[in-house]
């Protein structure tokens, strides 16, 4: 393996059917100061486990982790043979994954399930619908990062021209935010309408049961509605790093962006490069593809594989609604469809708003109760295989 990442083999009653689940063990940077306490103390108040990692992703490798360790206690032996892959390095998109999808190809290994990672249960997050909805990622965007660039003459601020290249940086940049990438419904996001709208409230439930022939519609209204929803409908574009010059009295050289660009399914990176160049328009505007990853197959949601996460839900959060979905963000995930038809993303945790925010944010935490639930769900989901 990677670095420190893990893969490990828990031998079952037959390896056909092997089955693969996931969660990384790193985590993202904390500013200490921006906390209300030690963000990495696990300290354990009001009802919730406090810390960097709670929800991503220590929370979901500590619930796995015990419910296989429960079982082991009890002397149980999964129908299938099931693999554990603890990456080191998801969040910096690294290597470990990988090194475990190798590992797997050259053992002959092929996963008839892979869960990750991704969705959770979530309140309020549908139009009309009041009931906890468990999101399980059946597909995730790609990622695209773009290097966006231009230079011209130099000199002292005090005399500028026209036209400079931080100028003409700054041009292209709101061009290709006054043009956002076109809304579609793809087929998981018609999917999760169409089964949620069901359930939605009296008044909005006639609008869903059309949701096919009314998907151009819907997805005008999914880009109003939040930045979840227009995110789930289109392929996203951002400016995170600007650089220009040296110094506050010095005219730029050259100016630079990164543009991060979160792919929707049925786009590619070819064409996503193609209309950015189109849009910006501009010959003296450079763009550099800095790295890059297709958006990922879209799993199936009619076989046993969906009805298992689906049953170990169940057994969790019995008042939930499933639903696939479109991941939003990236994980370890996509690498295992090189090996496997059916991947999946779900931690088995019930997520506020509030809390989601916490994500690569500030007092990240996780209700003890929702831990508890995640035990439960692993330990169907693995109970559950003999059945499958």
């Amino acid at each position: 393996m990677a670095r420190r990442g893990l893969l490990l083999h828990w031998r079952g009653a037959s390896d056909e059917h092997p089955v693969v689940l996931m969660a990384h063990q790193d985590v993202v940077p904390v500013v200490p100061e921006e906390w209300t306490g030690d963000p990495f103390s696990g300290d354990v108040r009001d009802g919730a486990v406090w810390g960097r990692g709670t929800l991503d992703d220590k929370g979901s490798l500590t619930v796995l982790l015990e419910a296989v360790e429960s079982l082991l206690g009890e002397g149980f032996v999964p129908a299938h043979d099931v693999w554990l892959s603890l990456g080191d390095d998801e969040e910096v998109a690294g290597t470990s994954a990988g090194a475990a999808v190798a590992r797997l190809r050259g053992l002959g290994v092929r996963p008839w399930l892979v869960l990750d990672e991704g969705g959770a249960v979530v309140t309020g997050a549908f139009p009309g619908v009041e009931a906890p909805v468990a999101v399980v990622g059946v597909t995730e965007k790609g990622i695209l990062d773009v290097e966006i660039s231009t230079s011209a003459a130099g000199g002292h601020a005090s005399t500028p021209e026209r036209g400079g290249a931080t100028w003409r940086l700054a041009r292209a940049i709101t061009r290709l935010e006054s043009r956002p990438f076109p809304p579609a419904m793809t087929g998981p996001v018609l999917e999760m309408v169409d089964g949620l709208g069901r359930h939605s409230s009296r008044s909005l439930r006639p609008l869903f049961a059309f949701a096919a022939p009314l998907a151009p519609v819907l997805a005008r209204v999914f880009t109003r509605v939040s930045p979840e929803t227009n995110a789930m409908v289109r392929t996203t574009v951002v400016a995170t790093m600007l650089q220009g010059a040296p110094g506050a009295n010095v005219v730029a050289t050259s100016a630079r962006a990164n543009l991060n660009i979160r792919i929707a399914p049925g786009e590619t990176v070819a064409s996503v490069v193609q209309r950015l160049r189109r849009v910006v328009d501009d010959e003296e505007v450079e763009l550099r593809v800095v790295a890059s990853s297709e958006p990922s197959p879209v799993s199936p949601t009619d076989g046993p594989q969906f009805g298992l996460v689906r049953a170990a839900v169940a057994a969790a959060y019995p008042e939930a609604l499933v639903t696939p979905y479109v991941m939003l963000g990236a994980s370890d995930a996509r690498h295992f469809t090189a090996i496997a038809e059916h991947v999946y993303r779900f931690s088995p945790f019930a997520m506020t708003r509030e809390q989601r925010e916490t994500l690569h944010g500030t007092d990240e935490h996780v209700t003890v109760d929702a831990l508890g639930r995640g035990v439960v769900f692993y330990r169907a989901l693995l109970r559950g295989l003999g059945a499958a």
